[in-house]
């Protein structure tokens, strides 16, 4: 408890460390009262006549009593901004008082280490985290797409993935490791880091071109889709529509989507393209006759040969994990082109040519992983060593030096 004439004495000492102390403690009581109107007038006059304090340790004092405080009066902060640097990133950074109008205010007229402590609050509200992004500044773009408590708007996101997360990494990275991130923008991420493999001379210089472009093509395929799955399950159909309204589901992504037990992003692209409702379509792919089939893929606009093809691989999914198990994969694309090249006598028409490039692409791809788990599975599980094979003078062959 501090005397009022001890107060007085300290407002009115030279030494500015006195001053501040009673700046913090005008402060404290100002915030602490509950007693008449009058002393309550008389201590936001107080704090008033501390922003006249030539001291900036005077001035810091008080913004350091006020910093934490809900109820801090509005003008001694508004005033507080415009002090010393130090003193405004503090206002700015901690104060809960400050509305998001009062950001918005400073932002277009501050200087970067200003948008930092903005940036730094610990509510932020969307309005004030877009007009820090619509500034440009790359580390400020980084920080708040970091911040997974900031609700940044969709078109906001799809923006500064088409502006900045297409050719920055980082940023790409921030991106892409949002979960409110939408689909849309997404999907061009993804593009953007299957060109970036491909011009990366680590990955160009370590696989043939032909084979890499099928590696990034598969890849792009499976994330595609499997944004789609996402999105379908979480009941947002906008995605399939949109890309059937670009023209970017193809035999091949159709094909691929079932392949990887993508089912509800493929449905939702039937869905689409037959005008078909959701729930209906859903039922004809689980229960549904081959005739039935035939005449939701008529619907379209599907040949009769990819009609028959997709209708078969349907069959095989209804009874076949192609979702988790990489074996059942395997089986049904073997057995897909065994039977294309058998049913064609090895002649594939030309409207099949691109499926059956893709079910070419995925045997040799699918093989392979499924021999590294087979191989796996067998390293793990026997117990007995091989028999090593003895080789004669005769059988041993001289090999040409590296």
């Amino acid at each position: 408890m501090v005397a009022y004439q001890d107060f007085v004495a300290l407002c009115q000492s030279t030494d500015s460390e006195d001053r501040g102390r009673a700046a913090r403690l005008a402060a404290k009581a100002y915030l602490g009262h509950h007693g008449p109107a009058d002393e309550h007038a008389a201590l936001y006059a107080a704090l008033i006549g501390f922003l006249d304090d030539p001291s900036v340790r005077v001035r810091g004092a008080l913004a350091y009593g006020l910093l934490h405080a809900h109820d801090a009066p509005r003008p001694v902060l508004l005033a507080l901004l415009h002090d010393s640097p130090v003193i405004a990133r503090a206002v700015v950074q901690y104060s809960p008082a400050l509305v998001d109008a009062d950001l918005m205010a400073l932002i277009p007229t501050s200087d970067e280490p200003m948008r930092h402590a903005v940036a730094m609050r610990e509510h932020l509200g969307p309005r004030v985290a877009a007009a820090l992004i619509g500034t440009g500044e790359r580390s400020l773009i980084l920080k708040l797409l970091d911040r997974s408590d900031i609700a940044l708007p969709p078109d906001l996101l799809t923006q500064v993935a088409a502006d900045d997360g297409v050719r920055d990494a980082d940023v790409r990275g921030a991106l892409l490791a949002r979960s409110d991130l939408p689909p849309k923008a997404r999907l061009l991420l993804v593009g953007a880091v299957v060109e970036a493999l491909r011009a990366t001379r680590l990955v160009c210089g370590s696989v043939s071109a032909n084979r890499l472009g099928r590696l990034l093509r598969d890849a792009a395929d499976t994330a595609l889709t499997g944004i789609g799955e996402h999105e379908a399950a979480a009941g947002r159909v906008p995605y399939a529509a949109e890309l059937v309204d670009a023209e970017r589901v193809s035999t091949r992504v159709m094909l691929h989507a079932l392949v990887q037990g993508h089912v509800m992003f493929f449905a939702d692209c039937i869905a689409e393209l037959s005008e078909v409702p959701r729930d209906k379509v859903f039922t004809l792919l689980e229960f549904g006759s081959r005739s039935a089939l035939n005449a939701l893929l008529v619907r379209c606009g599907l040949g009769e040969a990819v009609r028959n093809l997709l209708s078969r691989l349907i069959f095989h999914a209804r009874a076949a994990d192609l979702a988790d198990d990489l074996a059942s994969r395997h089986f049904v694309v073997t057995a897909l082109t065994e039977e294309l090249i058998a049913e064609h006598m090895g002649q594939i028409p030309t409207e099949l040519e691109e499926a059956f490039a893709y079910l070419s692409e995925q045997n040799v791809i699918l093989a392979r992983r499924a021999a590294r788990g087979v191989m796996s599975a067998f390293a793990g599980s026997t117990q007995s060593h091989l028999p090593s094979v003895a080789l004669g003078p005769e059988c041993r062959m001289a090999l040409p030096a590296a």
